[in-house]
């Protein structure tokens, strides 16, 4: 944006003053500037210089608000590392703006503390059916019982993070703001809901939160200079989420035997010249292309013309209307507020009425395994332009794979580990978007866009002779390669015990020759497998888990960590019950002493869950 004279409140002077100035902030800047403006405005005070730098180079901060609250408190509640990137990004910001930062998972918080914050931040994620993440229970269960304290003296805002496909869309975050409220704090910033393309509205939040404290404060008390506040988020590499590194494919391989009515893929994938690094329990990013055919499929059941250029974003970028469906657009997913948009969009009665109040169950099952080339087909869509209509639609979001390799071990590598989903739904055939593309149109020296999610909540013992006990049925096996190729590169002593299970032993037996290998050295203490289709009576982990209740047991008392990866709606539900129903066989536990202790192997960070 360029200021005219002609056409603000500026005069020349300034508008060409505001032109050389405005293009080379960054971004911590630009915020500071937007609060320290909005704090002189409000409180009718003459606006100051910032800090401006001493002959040392430090910044001198300028004279405080007296009687002015400084403390802050931000917490996050992250499964995969999501909302705990953006809340230190926030409490770095804040600390650049002078506040005296608390940041901390909810999980670490102390609670008797709460009653003395004067700011309160919560950014949760939400999981599977409106659940909070692992780390954010014992602080949520605190929140909405009976012992939490009175908040009249506790200013506060949330940010929610989570995904519109599902029916309980950023949950947590409305329980958070609902409870806080209810609790006497005032809300200083509305709740933001983010979907899963988060950075734009996160990032406004993240503004409006700096802009209300800096109207409390007056802006007066700034303290640290702007380059020590860009410096905090700078990293190694130059990749992100939003600047994915463009990894080549090393190696592409079927893990399961000839016969197998599975196909799991093993990929290698280059980070050579990216400077990312990863460590074990870690994910990577990948962004997919949507399947050809389905791209083809919805340009014929329209018409559009597959060359014409569509813009895509408010940046001005362009491209075909094919490659949008291909690269840019998500068309595998249906949500509520897509059907919302495209209701007004188009005149059609049979979508009102399914979005009428009352027809949520007959909403649910039609949003349910259906796409964007359904929609059209169902509702006579057709006639849209394509520009119209694909603007209603989200980014194609990145999937997040465990990593299961080691950094040390494998340097400048990252593997993955991904069965492909493919199957018949509504009379015809589907696709997991980034297993198919990897399994069908991913070859050696082939480019895959990729970023590094760092994941604090799924870490290995930072004490190496402490036992792990590991349970990652089918490609939930993943992290756990990770972490025994890395304690074999380390000489970690602690022992360690991998629980696996898949349907044949034949076709089925993701790395065998590896974790053989890997119990004839030592490195791996012990393995218990289940293969569920090799006898008449289906056979899973848990089961595995029951027989073996007795040593299982010993090695929790001994101080293990357990690690739990794979399916949470069947596998890792089973297995958690699996756990209590140990606790109170061999432990002579109660039914709620067995939760309560499972409860408290959360918070010590005993039990850690890498859940999809």
């Amino acid at each position: 944006m360029e200021f005219q004279a002609t056409n603000s409140p500026f005069t020349g002077e300034q508008a060409e003053l505001l032109n050389r100035l405005l293009p080379g902030l960054t971004e911590t800047q630009r915020i500071w500037l937007s609060g320290y403006l909005t704090a002189s405005l409000h409180t009718g005070a003459v606006a100051t210089a910032p800090p401006v730098a001493s002959s040392a180079g430090v910044a001198e901060p300028a004279a405080p608000v007296a009687d002015v609250p400084k403390d802050v408190t931000v917490l996050f509640g992250s499964q995969t590392g999501n909302a705990q990137g953006l809340a230190k990004k926030l409490a770095h910001q804040l600390t650049a703006q002078g506040f005296d930062v608390t940041l901390s998972s909810m999980g670490d918080y102390k609670t008797n503390n709460l009653k003395k914050v004067h700011h309160l931040f919560v950014l949760a994620s939400t999981q599977g059916e409106g659940d909070p993440p692992d780390n954010a229970i014992p602080f949520y269960e605190f929140l909405h019982s009976k012992r939490a304290p009175q908040l009249a003296e506790t200013k506060f805002a949330v940010l929610g993070l989570g995904d519109t496909s599902y029916e309980f869309f950023c949950q947590t975050g409305k329980d958070f703001d609902k409870r806080l409220e209810e609790l006497g704090a005032e809300r200083i910033v509305p709740r933001a809901d983010c979907d899963v393309d988060f950075e734009e509205q996160a990032g406004e939040w993240i503004g409006q939160v700096l802009s209300a404290l800096g109207e409390a404060s007056a802006a007066a008390s700034v303290v640290a200079a702007p380059t020590a506040a860009a410096s905090v988020n700078e990293e190694a590499s130059p990749y992100s989420r939003t600047n994915p590194f463009p990894a080549e494919v090393l190696e592409n391989l079927n893990l399961n035997g000839r016969g197998s009515d599975q196909e799991t893929r093993h990929v290698e994938l280059s980070l050579e010249g990216s400077g990312l690094s990863y460590e074990p329990g870690d994910s990577l990013g990948v962004y997919p292309q949507n399947h050809p055919q389905l791209v083809e499929d919805i340009l014929q059941a329209t018409g559009w013309n597959g060359d014409e250029t569509i813009t895509l974003n408010k940046n001005g970028d362009t491209a075909s209307v094919r490659d949008a469906l291909l690269h840019h657009y998500e068309i595998t997913v249906l949500t509520k507020p897509l059907l919302e948009k495209v209701a007004g969009l188009a005149d059609h009665e049979q979508l009102d009425a399914l979005l009428e109040e009352g027809r949520a169950q007959d909403l649910r099952a039609y949003l349910q395994g259906r796409d964007l080339l359904d929609l059209i087909q169902d509702y006579g869509l057709g006639s849209i332009p394509a520009d119209e209509l694909l603007s209603l639609l989200r980014k194609i979001p990145a999937r997040l794979y465990s990593i299961s390799s080691s950094f040390k071990a494998s340097p400048d590598e990252v593997h993955l580990t991904v069965r492909k989903v493919a199957y018949e739904q509504h009379g015809r055939q589907r696709y997991g978007v980034c297993s198919v593309h990897l399994a069908e149109r991913l070859e050696a020296g082939d480019t895959l866009p990729v970023y590094i999610q760092h994941n604090d909540n799924f870490k290995l013992p930072q004490d190496a002779s402490t036992p792990i006990i590991m349970i990652g049925p089918g490609t939930g096996v993943a992290p756990f390669r990770s972490f025994i190729a890395e304690r074999e590169e380390t000489g970690a002593e602690g022992k360690s015990w991998l629980f696996f299970g898949d349907r044949r032993f034949a076709t089925d037996f993701l790395y065998q020759t590896e974790w053989q290998r890997w119990l004839k050295d030592g490195v791996l203490t012990r393995m218990d497998v289940a293969f569920s289709r090799d006898s008449d009576k289906k056979v899973y982990v848990q089961h595995r888990m029951l027989e073996r209740s007795r040593e299982l047991y010993e090695w929790i008392q001994e101080g293990a960590v357990l690690y739990v990866c794979g399916d949470e709606k069947h596998m890792a539900n089973d297995v958690h019950l699996t756990l209590e129903q140990i606790l109170i066989q061999e432990g002579k536990l109660s039914q709620e002493a067995a939760a309560e202790y499972l409860s408290t192997m959360l918070q010590q960070k005993r039990y850690q869950r890498d859940v999809y």
